[in-house]
């Protein structure tokens, strides 16, 4: 049984210390929060103890910590953690600054310890079987990757001034995505946005729809739209385009019921956010890190897919700015 600790007791952090006690993998031993109120209430509920973040990274009763807490302590908290060897999985993103992450991975790489972070898109039932026809040659070459995220209202603007803006907060999850389903690395990144749903984001800097070009060396193209607003819910589809054919994922609905009368066909409305739409994926995820652990072989997404996403998001936070296209690496 893999003893595990868990730093940060919010909302994400409440969703992996339950599948922990939910996976029969392994034991929840600690959880750590600046707010000791949320740490003991998710501790009394998965029969964990509350303890303190820096007794948690040096106990030798713990193995493997999952750090859920704000994004600027995940690289120190990586390093700490990987220092006492522990195996790590870290909520996206490792840090807001490529090079911080860079520095991050070196001490990584030295430790030998595993490092797995959370891009939970991946192990989406959905996504993923899909991601497995198209490796399996299904469609033939991939050509065209289009994925539409939309998240139903907009964070508060306090949020937003600490979030890195849109892309590297909110598309980082689609910029992994693409690299996942087109299997090359892009080399162009080209993104426009607006401030449209709320003038507040706009005026803290940031936009709140945007869409963004990837070009592959081998000329394969991702295009993904990104929105604050979808008054429908929340919103998450992909398709891909083939030389033999086309994959599409669909939203996921509250029910499959329809019902129909002489004004014509309705059906439930999409699931409201991630928490309900990304459920199984987040204990798919838990597992696939238990799993590695287990058996010694890295887990995936690793240090480096986190990288490479937050290159991405960089260079289109440079491209929205510029207006100009961005050669990674140039």
């Amino acid at each position: 049984m893999i003893r595990v600790g868990l730093l940060g007791a919010g909302r994400i952090g409440r969703i992996h210390g339950h599948n922990v006690v939910a996976s029969g993998k392994a034991e929840l031993i600690a959880v750590a929060d600046a707010i000791p109120e949320s740490a003991k209430s998710l501790a009394d509920e998965c029969r964990a103890k509350v303890s303190q973040v820096q007794d948690i990274v040096a106990s030798r009763e713990i193995d493997a910590v999952l750090i859920c807490s704000p994004t600027d302590t995940h690289a120190d908290l990586i390093e700490a953690c990987m220092a006492a060897g522990k195996a790590v999985f870290c909520e996206k993103p490792v840090d807001l600054s490529s090079a911080r992450i860079v520095a991050c991975l070196k001490q990584v790489s030295t430790s030998g310890r595993p490092l797995m972070i959370g891009f939970n898109r991946r192990f989406d039932p959905n996504f993923a079987a899909a991601e497995r026809r198209i490796r399996a040659g299904d469609i033939g070459q991939v050509e065209l990757v289009t994925i539409l995220s939309r998240d139903p209202a907009p964070p508060p603007v306090s949020y937003i001034a600490r979030s890195g803006g849109l892309f590297r907060d909110m598309m980082i999850h689609d910029f992994d995505m693409a690299r996942f389903l087109l299997g090359e690395e892009p080399i162009e990144v080209h993104a426009v946005g607006s401030s449209l749903v709320d003038s507040a984001i706009g005026a803290a800097g940031d936009v709140d729809t945007a869409a963004v070009l990837l070009k592959t060396a081998t000329g394969k193209i991702a295009q993904i739209s990104n929105s604050r607003r979808a008054t429908y819910g929340y919103d998450q589809r992909f398709e891909v385009h083939g030389s033999l054919g086309m994959l599409r994922a669909q939203n996921v609905p509250l029910t499959t019921v329809e019902f129909a009368d002489a004004k014509g066909f309705r059906s439930d409305p999409v699931l409201p956010f991630f928490l309900e739409r990304y459920a199984a994926a987040y204990r798919a995820e838990l597992d696939h890190f238990l799993d590695a652990m287990s058996s010694g072989k890295p887990p995936s997404p690793s240090g480096e897919d986190g990288l490479k996403a937050q290159l991405l998001a960089d260079a289109a936070t440079q491209s929205v700015r510029s207006g100009a296209p961005v050669r990674l690496g140039g």
